[in-house]
């Protein structure tokens, strides 16, 4: 298929394809995990990873896709380092291969208990990204994120980041917002703070529960109501709370030192232009997963059979992330908002966030409004001034830092 298919349509801009070279196998047991459960989807596998030859198609047709000159790997699970270092190092071989001239990129996320001085040096030495998943000082790590066998894992993941300081690797946080953190915003960032992470990105966990024949146990984003949420996903009133907390501390001292994803994509959506994250982007389907067997799906939290778009044995990666069901679920996004939310002042900024969470409904009753709405509202109102401040400086070619002297000046007015 070729490269100027995007020319017109939602994916103009790049597509991704995030890689599950161990499909949903992890050393520990979150109790949050969405993806885990993934596993029983496949039970006539046992082994659940990705092949050399898999591996090596899954990286020729990835690379030929893309309609630039960039190209970005990134490497998930389940947890990535089930796989040996082996298998990324043939990885870096095969990208070698195929570029074509184009610069290759990686990013892999992990949840750091795995990682050693042979791993970091390997991250540094070839410069990739790392993402750590961790949810803050001990108390709050702990409550969810355990083995197997109950042991809590902080100081495992504390060691991995350790040796990824040591070594020089470029790594950000991914913390995962639930009932039992949300209400210590101030703990939380602080933490971050403390070890050094100037890049972090917060997500909430919204999950209900929906037996499937299987045995899996979570709902996809078609299936149940806000009567099946899980009791560690986090309740609008404390999403909003916990960011309008953080953005507090963050607007008065950290602009342009600690960057924060959603308050950077919230920027974005003040000026006009597409976030640095799907949930607040007017249209989505430009991000989607491939298993270790091959199958491609939607997108990482539609890994869902009804939302499956095929296997690379079957069909090219490149048809699949621009076939018609693809351009349709990505519009859908817009296509499918509630009145409420078409009407919202602040839809340039929020777009409905993620479909996965539209499972609510709207102030009149209208079904697949975001479970999440009164949260985010209250926060766009509250951020409000100061992203309208940020917005003028950088018009002006003025860095957006200079909000925190704008507050200590008392906030006076000025022309916009």
């Amino acid at each position: 298929m070729e490269n100027n298919m995007a020319v017109g349509t939602p994916f103009a801009r790049p597509a991704y394809v995030m890689a599950k070279p161990a499909g949903a196998l992890c050393n520990l047991a979150c109790k949050y995990c969405y993806y885990t459960e993934k596993s029983k989807l496949y039970p006539n596998n046992p082994r659940h990873v990705m092949s050399d030859e898999l591996l090596e198609r899954f990286t020729k047709e990835y690379i030929e896709m893309q309609t630039g000159p960039n190209v970005l790997f990134t490497w998930h699970g389940g947890e990535t380092m089930m796989r040996p270092l082996s298998f990324y190092q043939r990885a870096l071989e095969l990208q070698r291969k195929y570029a074509g001239g184009r610069s290759v990129d990686n990013a892999f996320q992990t949840n750091g208990t795995l990682i050693t001085p042979e791993w970091a040096k390997f991250f540094k030495d070839n410069g990739f990204l790392v993402g750590v998943s961790i949810d803050g000082p001990q108390e709050f790590h702990d409550e969810y994120r355990r083995t197997r066998t109950g042991r809590p894992s902080f100081r495992q993941v504390m060691r991995g980041i350790d040796l990824l300081n040591r070594y020089g690797v470029e790594w950000n946080a991914m913390a995962v917002v639930n009932d039992f953190n949300a209400d210590y915003p101030l703990d939380f960032y602080h933490f971050f703070k403390e070890i050094g992470c100037h890049y972090i990105q917060f997500t909430p966990v919204v999950e209900r529960v929906w037996r499937h024949s299987d045995g899996r146990m979570l709902a996809s984003p078609i299936e149940g109501t806000v009567e099946e949420l899980t009791d560690f996903s986090v309740s609008p009133e404390q999403w909003g709370s916990f960011l309008c907390a953080l953005f507090d501390e963050w607007v008065k001292s950290d602009v342009g030192e600690y960057f924060i994803q959603t308050f950077d994509a919230t920027l974005a959506g003040w000026m006009g232009v597409p976030p640095s994250v799907c949930s607040l982007g007017e249209t989505c389907g430009h991000a989607g997963v491939i298993e270790f067997n091959g199958d491609v799906y939607a997108c990482d939290h539609y890994v869902f059979p009804e939302f499956k778009l095929g296997n690379i044995y079957e069909k090219s990666l490149a048809g699949m992330m621009y076939s018609p069901e693809q351009l349709k679920f990505g519009a859908g996004k817009r296509d499918l908002l509630t009145r409420q939310c078409r009407e919202c002042d602040f839809l340039f900024a929020c777009h409905g966030e993620c479909p996965r969470n539209r499972f609510a409904l709207s102030a009149d009753g209208e079904p697949g409004h975001n479970f999440l709405c009164t949260g985010y509202h209250r926060f766009f109102a509250h951020v409000a001034p100061y992203m309208d401040f940020m917005k003028y400086q950088l018009q002006h070619e003025q860095a957006p830092a200079r909000v925190m002297q704008w507050i200590r000046d008392g906030m006076p007015a000025y022309r916009k």
